[in-house]
């Protein structure tokens, strides 16, 4: 079976069980034009980029119109760049960049998509606004006119057990629910993005409706 034909495979199987109120996001790090362009063909709609100008290469090597979210810590340099690229980003995670991007998105002209990206295993070594610190962001970005609240994004914990992200989901969900009961001006909590290939299953479980998934698509990375 050649690249192109696993992949499908794989997409293929994936959606047989995949419920129709979840958005799938294809995470397409280190992966090639050819290999994005096979999971879009298999039925793929949304695909996600750690990278700025990574993704800008990509998305100018393929020949289709698709979805692309910023999954990846976003630095404040690159912010003019991103707004241009990315349909969504889902990983806000500081006033700083929140401001940056409203500055940006002004001179653009245009309102962006953002998800609040939550550090819900207070790990030191990963980015996201700790549990605690949300409030203060999120009154700054509802006063940002340019910028569209929509939901939280967490990682969980990197291990290959799942369960070991499960209290990170859950905590994430808490903190959305609190988020969304209190409808706030400038904000639209919808979009509860968690989970990978080893644990979406425990993160849909937990509530997502926004999945991140790149192995189980396109196998292990080289």
């Amino acid at each position: 079976m050649n690249g192109k034909d696993r992949i499908k495979a794989n997409v293929d199987d994936l959606l047989k069980e995949w419920p129709d109120e979840i958005t799938l996001v294809a995470a397409v790090k280190t992966r090639t034009a050819a290999e994005v362009s096979a999971a879009y063909e298999a039925g793929i709609r949304v695909f996600g980029h750690n990278y700025v100008q990574e993704a800008q290469a990509m998305i100018s090597q393929v020949d289709f119109k698709a979805e692309w979210h910023m999954i990846g810590h976003l630095q404040r340099n690159k912010a003019a760049q991103a707004i241009r690229l990315f349909d969504m980003l889902e990983t806000l995670d500081s006033i700083r960049l929140a401001k940056e991007l409203e500055k940006r998105c002004a001179q653009a002209g245009r309102v962006m998509p953002v998800l609040i990206e939550i550090n819900s295993g207070l790990e030191e070594s990963k980015s996201g606004v700790h549990p605690g610190a949300v409030d203060e962001l999120v009154e700054s970005v509802s006063r940002c006119q340019h910028l569209k609240l929509m939901g939280l994004m967490t990682m969980g914990a990197f291990s290959g057990d799942a369960e070991l992200s499960r209290p990170c989901f859950k905590l994430t969900r808490r903190i959305f629910e609190r988020l969304r009961d209190r409808k706030q001006p400038g904000m639209e909590m919808r979009t509860l993005s968690m989970g990978m290939s080893h644990s979406y299953h425990v993160a849909i479980e937990e509530g997502s409706n926004m999945v991140r998934i790149g192995t189980r698509i396109f196998g292990p990375r080289s």
